[in-house]
């Protein structure tokens, strides 16, 4: 990529991360936890958010691995499960926030690609970055291993059933990333995520898709 496409892209990957984890707090504070807005984090000021990990060494190491995807993550947002009104149903609602902001941002993009086609050819492949970021986003945190926001629905979905369970799997979250690590290097990553992903790009964009 060129410097300014390589600039976009990490504009781009910042601000698809802070909106995500924003998202997280915000319904966490509609739903009775303000932990995130007295610790400063309903904002989109990318400083706050930036984890030396998440969001510089995970994109340069899938970078120098020559992962076909690039993405990162922001600092997560402080959550106090403890004060929302209804634990397991409200633990879903906010781990499900961040994943559908990153599907309305790339929803609203593709409405752009599809319906702005006199758009440069640059502005086109710009636009599609947005969209693609964000697909790979929402449903990489999707996916039911911790620390990402579909562990946290599985927990909460098994609570219903067994808190023992519930706990278990809220626990491991301490080896979070030696999990996601584990995903990425086994083939699990291209097997379950660029299918996903190329099925959402030809829903949202009407054309064969292929990663």
């Amino acid at each position: 990529m060129d410097p300014f496409s390589v600039i976009f892209f990490i504009f781009i990957l910042l601000f698809s991360v802070i909106f995500h984890e924003v998202a997280h707090g915000l319904v966490a504070d509609w739903l009775g936890d303000p932990t995130a807005r007295y610790s400063g984090r309903l904002t989109l000021n990318p400083i706050p958010h930036i984890d030396p990990f998440g969001s510089i060494l995970l994109p340069a190491i899938l970078y120098l691995v020559g992962s076909p995807f690039i993405f990162g993550a922001a600092k997560p947002v402080p959550v106090n499960y403890q004060n929302l009104r209804n634990f397991r149903r409200d633990m879903i609602l906010v781990a499900l926030a961040g994943p559908a902001t990153n599907f309305l941002l790339a929803g609203a993009a593709s409405l752009v690609f599809r319906f702005f086609p006199g758009i440069s050819e640059q502005g086109q492949a710009l636009v599609f970055q947005i969209i693609l970021l964000n697909l790979i986003l929402g449903i990489f945190n999707l996916i039911p291993i911790p620390p990402l926001d579909g562990s946290k629905v599985l927990a909460s979905a098994l609570g219903f059933v067994d808190r023992g369970l519930m706990y278990w799997i809220l626990e491991l979250e301490r080896f979070g990333f030696i999990l996601i690590f584990l995903f990425l290097f086994t083939g699990l990553f291209s097997s379950i995520l660029l299918p996903l992903v190329s099925a959402c790009v030809k829903f949202l964009l009407g054309t064969d898709f292929q990663l």
